[in-house]
């Protein structure tokens, strides 16, 4: 018996142990087969002792006999490791781990008193984490596992990458993976400098047999900390002076967040006409543009200058282009 379907039968005796009573399709739909592979399995398990008895009926489906438990819950590395994306199931699907893991919580599981497994199917019950943000599928990431692989073997990737200025070529020492809002992130070091690469720019990535050594005490949770922290202090270069109306006060904290939401907090009082102001961090005169037009007619902005005439520019070709109302 090769070892991916010693891995199923594995995994279909545990669910059996964890879950009760289970219909052939609901078999195959969690061990992701086929129901005729099921039926398969299930024979192979009664023929090596193993007790699963099948009821009739509309409510009918495999079960093991009362009382039987395996002991057969050592993890494997690849389970081992999947743990720790155990809050993440469609990440770890997308490197590869996603079978890794659901055997790996089947064991855990499968090892649990039966107060501490009721008290873990609970939590999993009632609490779930999605990464992506909202109103946006999730970027293709054909060269994820590649990456991947590299930076579990410590193996040179060369990459073809796009990047803002045009294409490169790279031979990078992979350190690390980061999932950040629903996007990877490639930490590799590259000459002598640490840098991300988005791995949605991937355009073409090979793993070399070249061997690399990992920089000494690098912290991949610290690096990442850091380099988010110098690029959102590198993302403002300054600050918008804006007259809000009520609604677009309530609109700050939706359209910015955190930075929009601080800068609501800070507004002023209200002025005759129900108007507040309030100073906003603003990227690039191109970008601050675009983003003062994302609040429409229920802002008006004071300053700076050059801020408030790339405005007015932006409006006035705006309404030559689409002519007078009718």
């Amino acid at each position: 018996m090769d070892r991916m379907r010693a891995d199923r039968l594995l995994s279909l005796l545990l669910l059996l142990q964890n879950r009760g009573r289970m219909t052939a399709p609901e078999i195959a739909a969690e061990l992701e087969v086929s129901v005729r592979t099921v039926y398969r399995d299930i024979d192979a398990l009664s023929a090596s002792g193993v007790p699963v008895y099948a009821d009739r009926g509309p409510a009918g489906g495999y079960r093991l006999l009362d009382g039987y438990r395996t002991r057969l819950t050592g993890l494997t590395g690849d389970e081992a490791d999947s743990l720790f994306l155990a809050g993440m199931p469609g990440p770890a699907a997308e490197l590869g781990l996603g079978a890794d893991l659901t055997t790996a919580q089947l064991k855990l599981r499968a090892a649990l008193p039966p107060e501490l497994d009721e008290r873990s199917r609970r939590i999993q019950e009632r609490f779930h984490l999605d990464a992506p943000g909202w109103f946006r599928d999730a970027e293709p990431v054909p060269y994820l596992a590649a990456a991947a692989e590299a930076v579990w073997r410590r193996r040179v990737l060369r990459v073809h990458y796009r990047r803002w200025r045009g294409e490169v070529h790279r031979d990078l020492h992979a350190l690390g993976l980061v999932l950040k809002g629903g996007i990877w992130y490639l930490v590799a070091r590259v000459d002598a400098s640490i840098r991300s690469y988005r791995v949605a720019r991937i355009l073409a990535a090979e793993v070399l047999e070249d061997v690399f050594e990992r920089p000494a005490g690098f912290d991949l949770a610290a690096y990442w900390q850091e380099s988010a922290r110098a690029m959102e202090t590198a993302r403002f270069r300054g600050e918008a002076e804006l007259l809000l109306t009520e609604r677009g006060l309530r609109l700050l904290p939706m359209k910015f967040g955190a930075i929009g939401a601080v800068a609501a907090a800070g507004a002023g009082p209200p002025d005759d006409r129900g108007r507040v102001r309030v100073v906003l961090p603003v990227e690039s005169l191109p970008v601050a543009v675009d983003d003062m037009l994302r609040l429409g007619t229920d802002a008006e902005v004071l300053n700076p200058p050059e801020l408030r005439t790339a405005v007015a520019r932006a409006v006035t070709e705006l309404a030559e282009r689409y002519g007078p109302p009718d």
